[in-house]
């Protein structure tokens, strides 16, 4: 058989180097929250796809689901109507927050990102758009430019969409304003205001794009009241408020929506990763109001909304309501979390634990409070050796993300726990 080595050499012959791959890992097979490689290791996968497995891997409801579909038809593109995609957008309208009613399907989480964009500017008739620092919204040019979490997604790309501004966003571990959570007075806020005091009339913006759980850059939860007041800020000024819930949609934070959570609706809502257990698809979801001033032809798609992947949708969704795996989620966010912070008191290199549901980061420091990115690529590779798959993120790449299929079990979770456990100490 085909070892690990050789299809890694294989890739490396044929596709770009600019292609990111977190293990050296070739997958054989995937079955629950377990991967097993070409040469029969097994692995107990927190990594998920990139939080994209929110039900495990080949998931027997996905299967078959899938399978009748293919018996059927494939695609149908602008031509035709078909039953299955219809019934994956009343069943994601029946799941997101209240008003969130019409839905545009393409097929990633930056193409969903693009059509809000795109949405906002054309219902406002405005071209001013606010993101925040720290953000990612993928890699196409429009996304990018409202992409913040490293200049190296932006690098050589310039000059980018015009009339995009970035407020800081409410990280509060690490705060933009040098504020503590005992002393914080939303200071971040203020400095949204002032950029719509200075910068750019709120007359003149469009949309403000936000991700309520920040992802690629660091795992923060925004503070409820943040939300709250961006909210209130938006319906003062006739701004549409854009939630990106690509990473922390479809059950991650132990709702169906992160917006849930906090209970602050958008306007509109861009959702992928999750929502198709691994098929392409993604979806603007919108509220009808806005949704009806968008005509037909202002925008488009030849893949979005393909039946296959709309059959893989509805048995996600399917699963996470038919097997409780909300308060799931959040029972199980909740046990790991408390473990983790109790390794906080035991190895000095976790700064921080912080997160929603499963989808939690442990943000790790040097002893002179440098972020551990070294110590935190040496933990990722102690882990693999070990039967454990887990990815990193933020700016400094010191970030463990964790985010776990909602449907692991509990011995399982406790596994990877303790495998992490024993490495803090191992790679400190």
């Amino acid at each position: 058989m085909t070892t690990n080595a050789e299809i890694v050499a294989r890739q490396e012959r044929v596709f770009t180097p600019a292609l990111h791959i977190y293990h050296p890992v070739a997958i054989e097979n995937g079955e629950g929250s377990w991967v097993t490689d070409r040469e029969g290791k097994r692995y107990l996968d927190l990594a998920t796809g990139i939080a994209v497995l929110n039900i495990g891997h080949n998931h027997p409801r996905v299967r078959q689901r899938v399978a009748h579909q293919l018996e059927r038809f494939v695609h149908t593109g602008g031509i035709y109507y078909n039953d299955t995609s219809v019934e994956a957008a009343e069943l994601l309208a029946s799941v997101t927050p209240p008003g969130l009613d019409m839905v545009f399907f393409s097929n990633a989480g930056a193409e969903a990102v693009e059509g809000a964009l795109k949405l906002a500017r054309f219902v406002t008739g405005r071209q001013g758009i606010i993101a925040f620092s720290g953000a990612f919204h993928g890699r196409t040019l429009g996304a990018v430019s409202v992409t913040t979490s490293s200049a190296r997604y932006r690098s050589r790309y310039q000059p980018l969409l015009p009339s995009v501004y970035h407020a800081p966003y409410p990280y509060c571990y690490r705060c933009p304003l040098g504020r503590r959570p005992e002393s914080c007075s939303l200071d971040c806020f203020r400095a949204l205001e002032e950029m719509l005091e200075r910068l750019i009339t709120p007359a003149e913006v469009a949309a403000i794009l936000i991700e309520p759980v920040l992802g690629e850059g660091g795992y923060a939860p925004a503070p409820p009241e943040f939300l709250r007041r961006l909210r209130r800020l938006c319906d003062e000024h006739g701004i549409l408020l854009i939630f990106d819930e690509v990473q922390s949609g479809m059950g991650r934070t132990g709702d169906w929506f992160a917006a849930q959570r906090y209970d602050v609706t958008p306007d509109v809502m861009t959702v992928a990763k999750g929502i198709a257990s691994g098929f392409p698809l993604s979806a603007v979801v919108a509220k009808r109001r806005i949704m009806e001033q968008w005509p037909c032809g202002a925008h488009g798609t030849t893949f979005g909304g393909n039946p296959v992947a709309c059959a893989a949708a509805i048995a996600t969704m399917e699963t996470i309501r038919d097997e409780g795996l909300l308060p799931r989620c959040r029972e199980l966010g909740e046990r790991a979390m408390v473990r983790l912070r109790g390794m906080g008191e035991r190895h000095p290199l976790i700064g921080d634990v912080r997160g929603m549901g499963l989808m939690i980061g442990v943000e790790l420091l040097e002893p002179d409070a440098r972020p551990a990115g070294d110590a935190c690529e040496r933990l990722m590779a102690w882990c693999r050796e070990r039967g454990l798959l887990i990815i990193n993120c933020g700016p400094d790449r010191n970030v463990l993300r964790l985010v776990p299929p909602l449907t692991i079990g509990d011995d399982e979770l406790e596994q990877a726990l303790s495998i992490i456990d024993e490495g803090l100490g191992a790679v400190a």
